[in-house]
């Protein structure tokens, strides 16, 4: 698909360090190749990298999933300045979860603004950014830190896709900052909804009260979020549905971080359904967000894009 990239004329080319469905698939939506290189760790845990395919000239596009960044980070540095450096027409990155969002203010003396010093440095090394659903909250946009253009792919049609093939459903949204993005689930799938009430006491306590929903007891329930980090919200959720009589009891969500085990501990409190889209690779994915990614990622490829932020839907 030579059109790509008009300018050199070459085929753009996707880099993945690590395994991950979406750099295939979005090859393959694309019609361009995989880049080929060898990597490896040194005894002392210093990363060893080589390209092994002809870039000069080519638009590189590098697919991350960068949830447990600290691990991550400087391979992928590495990896983004080998390319420029080999004579790339641009590098591109694809980070299917955006991390180090969280924290965009300083909440007491001292706190490090992590989310802006992550953007700062990988502005530095990137030429465009294509990402789905960062925690936006005291942001607006991802162009308040990050000075490369970036575009944000919402997840909610993927997941409203999904759902709409189900039966039976009553939606929860966890709490009021999710009412917005449920509702618009449940209008295209057509479920009911109701919206929850969240208290947090701390990063793993947290309390979630629903309104009533008798008249819902014979649905199952499908509690919506865009990411599942410790699971605590979920469990919550779960806890009060069961608690107003609900039986069945599914989850569905855009990213599946997980951390220490929490899909298990999810399982365990009564789900009978656990489903996210393949951002961060699970078990879990059954949901493919390359439709979505495909005319993000194209139009950033082209040279007359608009250097702002977009929101994909």
């Amino acid at each position: 698909m030579s059109e790509l990239n008009p300018v050199s004329g070459k085929t753009p080319l996707v880099f993945c360090l690590h395994d991950h469905p979406l750099a295939d698939s979005l090859a393959k939506a694309m019609g361009v190749q995989r880049g080929e290189f060898s990597s490896r760790e040194f005894p002392d845990g210093e990363s060893y990298l080589r390209i092994t395919s002809d870039v000069e000239g080519r638009a590189c596009i590098v697919v991350a999933d960068l949830s447990h960044p600290n691990t991550k980070y400087l391979p992928l540095l590495f990896l983004v300045e080998t390319l420029r450096e080999l004579g790339a027409s641009q590098v591109g990155l694809v980070a299917s979860y955006l991390s180090y969002m969280r924290q965009d203010r300083r909440f007491v003396d001292g706190e490090a603004v992590t989310s802006r010093i992550f953007a700062k440095c990988l502005s530095q090394h990137i030429d465009w950014l294509v990402t789905v659903d960062p925690h936006l909250h005291r942001y607006h946009s991802l162009d308040e830190i990050y000075s490369v253009p970036s575009s944000v792919v919402q997840g909610a049609p993927a997941l409203a896709e999904w759902l709409k093939t189900q039966n039976n459903l009553l939606l929860v949204g966890p709490d009021s900052e999710s009412e917005q993005w449920v509702s618009s689930i449940a209008d295209y799938s057509q479920h009911p909804f109701v919206i929850g009430e969240k208290q947090r006491f701390g990063d793993r306590h947290v309390e979630v009260s629903l309104p009533n929903i008798e008249a819902h007891r014979d649905r199952t329930a499908v509690i919506i979020d865009d990411v599942i980090s410790s699971g605590q919200t979920i469990l919550e959720c779960i806890k009060t549905l069961k608690s107003n009589g609900i039986e069945h009891i599914q989850c569905v969500a855009v990213h599946g971080i997980f951390a220490d085990g929490s899909d298990q501990a999810l399982i365990q409190a009564g789900l009978s359904q656990l489903v996210t889209a393949n951002t961060i690779p699970h078990s879990s994915n059954a949901i493919d967000i390359t439709p979505q990614l495909i005319t993000a990622v194209i139009s950033m490829l082209q040279p007359t894009r608009s250097d702002s932020t977009g929101v994909v839907s």
